[in-house]
């Protein structure tokens, strides 16, 4: 399965009984959202192979208890300890407002209040403590901090999102 179509949603990180149950610490803001789960995908090399879940529940924190079916002994559960978990993206909860996806705004324009167009977003740079819209203005890559602060609007329909950015954060590339 292609890659694109599914999202991180987090990492099986210890077990739980001798029965086979595991913990899945989920990566998520709402981690409500997932309580209820019928199914997720563990990642094995360069597949999504689909697990079904028979019991789940909510654990501390970020983390669900979780009893796969065909899942018996605690020896089976050990296999899947430190494995990544994925969901298709087709069941991501929708979200309005400002708030966003990170691959859902790959190639939105960004404007700046006072700048006007700045460019095309790339990518997100998630590998820091400070994510970053990765920003094409000109054939010159531009490093914005992603900050709720800076974001006036997201509009999905015309795939752009106006900013007010802080003086002086631009002048750096432009």
């Amino acid at each position: 399965m292609n890659q694109s179509k599914f999202f991180y949603l987090g990492k099986i990180t210890r077990k739980f009984s001798f029965k086979g149950e595991l913990i899945i610490f989920l990566d998520t803001d709402s981690p409500s959202a997932y309580y209820a789960l019928k199914k997720v995908y563990v990642k094995e090399d360069d597949s999504y192979l689909p697990y079904f879940i028979s019991d789940i529940s909510k654990y501390k924190n970020n983390s669900i208890r979780v009893k796969f079916e065909d899942i018996e002994n605690e020896s089976m559960a050990s296999n899947l300890i430190n494995k990544e978990i994925f969901l298709p993206i087709s069941e991501l909860p929708k979200l309005d407002g400002k708030k966003f996806y990170y691959h859902e705004v790959n190639g939105f324009q960004v404007e700046d209040i006072i700048h006007g167009k700045i460019g095309e977003i790339e990518y997100i740079n998630d590998q820091t403590p400070q994510h970053f819209f990765v920003i094409n203005s000109n054939d010159k890559e531009v490093l914005i901090p992603i900050n709720d602060d800076f974001i006036l609007e997201l509009d999905r329909i015309n795939k752009t999102i106006k900013m007010d950015l802080p003086e002086g954060l631009l002048k750096i590339y432009i």
